[in-house]
């Protein structure tokens, strides 16, 4: 019956943020504005790191690649959502739906892995620069982030056919996109194997890269703080600022969304985390990057330079 089911289920039906067309009109400006600032800021921290090759170091290529998630994640939601804003009819089609959640979830987990990834580069930097050309080396660093892409596609292929292989008892999506937790509430079986599943998965594809996270900066700290000039203690906590920055946004809203009680949780605050990670950070990553990084800064400076001098 419920293979059938899935079978037959031609379409979603998604509930979106809101039925009133006013709200809905007010809410497309706002995210086509965050939208285009998302795909173009990251797209420019990309074209900087390519074209200037004093980015070419092992952190600005982690940045480059987590710019690139960025770009993937973002599109694999917020172009349909702002087409939803301006339709009646909020549909999805089966294949769309899957490939939504694949694509998110695959773009979500490797980001984590990046993250905690670029923590162990900072980590290597700060406490062991005189070997950080050595040990960081472009093969390890390539290595890394393709392990990290890797990691987050095999987490996401897992849990996207495990969820598409239940029943589902209907089709309204009480989210403005294919979200997991969103897609688990539509089956009409017991889920407890896949309430496990999630929690393993966050574990691994969560916790894990936060774990990394918190002692590669525990490490950071303790070498600051055996810094003797505070013009050195300054600069070590100048080249993590950014980057523990992105990781508190982002680490932050997965934990709250995927790993507290399910008990506690409810639809409109999975969809406002959800639209917060899908839309606030991606836009917020190459801000804080960018003004917080004077080498990135510059960067930009002399390729407008390059540009004005063209003309």
């Amino acid at each position: 019956m419920g293979r059938e089911n899935q079978t037959w289920m031609s379409e979603f039906i998604l509930l979106g943020l809101s039925s009133c067309w006013d709200t809905q009109l007010s809410l497309f400006v706002l995210f086509l504005v965050m939208y285009l600032v998302t795909v173009l800021g990251n797209f420019l921290i990309i074209l900087l790191i390519r074209l200037d090759s004093r980015l070419h170091t092992p952190m600005y290529i982690f940045l480059s690649v987590l710019s690139f998630v960025d770009i993937c994640y973002t599109n694999s939601t917020v172009p349909q959502m702002l087409v939803h804003f301006l339709s009646a009819w909020k549909s999805i089609p089966f294949h769309s739906c899957v490939f939504q959640l694949f694509i998110s979830l695959a773009m979500g987990s490797s980001e984590f892995f990046l993250l905690g990834a670029m923590a162990y580069d900072r980590y290597v930097a700060v406490c062991h620069p005189l070997h950080y050309p050595v040990i960081m080396h472009g093969g390890l660093c390539l290595g890394l982030a393709a392990g990290c892409l890797g990691a987050g596609f095999m987490n996401s292929v897992v849990q996207t056919i495990i969820i598409f292989r239940l029943p589902l008892c209907h089709n309204v999506i009480n989210h403005f996109a294919c979200e997991m937790l969103a897609v688990l509430r539509l089956t009409c079986v017991d889920i407890s194997f896949n309430k496990v599943m999630v929690a393993i998965s966050g574990f691994l594809g969560i916790m894990l890269p936060c774990f990394l996270v918190l002692f590669s900066y525990g490490r950071i700290v303790t070498a600051i703080l055996h810094v003797r000039s505070a013009e050195g203690r300054c600069k070590a906590f100048e080249t993590c600022a950014s980057h523990l920055t992105v990781v508190s946004m982002c680490f932050g809203t997965a934990i709250f969304t995927y790993l507290r009680p399910t008990a506690g949780s409810s639809a409109e605050q999975e969809k406002m985390v959800a639209l917060f990670y899908a839309v606030v950070t991606p836009m917020l990553n190459p801000l804080i990057y960018s003004l917080r990084n004077k080498e990135v800064m510059s960067a930009l400076r002399r390729l407008l330079g390059k540009l004005s001098e063209k003309r």
